[in-house]
């Protein structure tokens, strides 16, 4: 029997466990990711506009992606414990520096001469970055986006050394065990969760992208 039959048979005998597993790793990558875009996008924006917090914002953004995803859940255990709710605090954190960076590069990327021909047609502060500012950078706010749910997914793994659940639960107890076919219970339906989210934003990202930007 092939290594995939027997995790296909694994599977089979444990219906409930894998689909309780599956259901708690994709509510805490979309709650991780939601809370992580509720944060960093206003705040990217807010730090667009202003020279001094953008250069902090992006200086603590690329001193947070440089942290690895297992230690940000090993300092987030000591401080909260162990569960879902530090795991979801871990990956929201994981989750904010290519949402922040992407929204920052996003605004700053427009050209000043859009913006002063709008300001000079009389549109307010805010009509410019609802009517201006925002659809031109939502296209790259949401490659942004786009990277962020893949390292949440893939991250979400290890929320199953501080109990957080998911996934990560079989691919933690197979290599512990030694038993591939468990392994491969967690591993590829996280892989192809991963495949999905990347084609779901894309897919989004281009179909927002205004078409003569898109040729360009």
């Amino acid at each position: 029997m092939s290594v995939l039959a027997e995790a296909w048979g694994y599977l089979v005998a444990h219906p409930a466990q894998f689909a309780t597993a599956f259901g708690v790793h994709v509510a805490l990558s979309a709650a991780a990711l939601t809370i992580a875009a509720a944060i960093a996008i206003p705040a990217g924006i807010y730090a667009a506009h202003r020279p001094g917090a953008a250069f902090a914002t992006i200086n603590v953004a690329n001193v947070g992606r440089t942290l690895p995803s297992l230690a940000v859940l090993a300092l987030v255990m000591p401080l909260l414990g162990t569960g879902f709710a530090p795991s979801l605090f871990a990956l929201s954190l994981l989750a904010l520096p290519p949402i922040v960076l992407n929204t920052l590069a996003g605004i700053r990327g427009i050209d000043p001469e859009v913006v002063d021909a709008a300001s000079g047609m009389g549109m307010t502060r805010r009509e410019i970055l609802w009517r201006i500012e925002w659809p031109l950078a939502l296209p790259v706010i949401f490659a942004g986006l786009r990277t962020a749910a893949i390292q949440v997914i893939s991250g979400a793994v290890l929320a199953a050394f501080i109990g957080g659940g998911g996934l990560g639960d079989f691919i933690t107890a197979g290599i512990a065990m030694m038993a591939v076919p468990q392994l491969l219970v967690g591993a590829i339906p996280v892989t192809l969760l991963s495949l999905g989210a990347d084609f779901a934003f894309g897919a989004l990202q281009r179909r927002i992208t205004p078409r003569g930007l898109r040729a360009a």
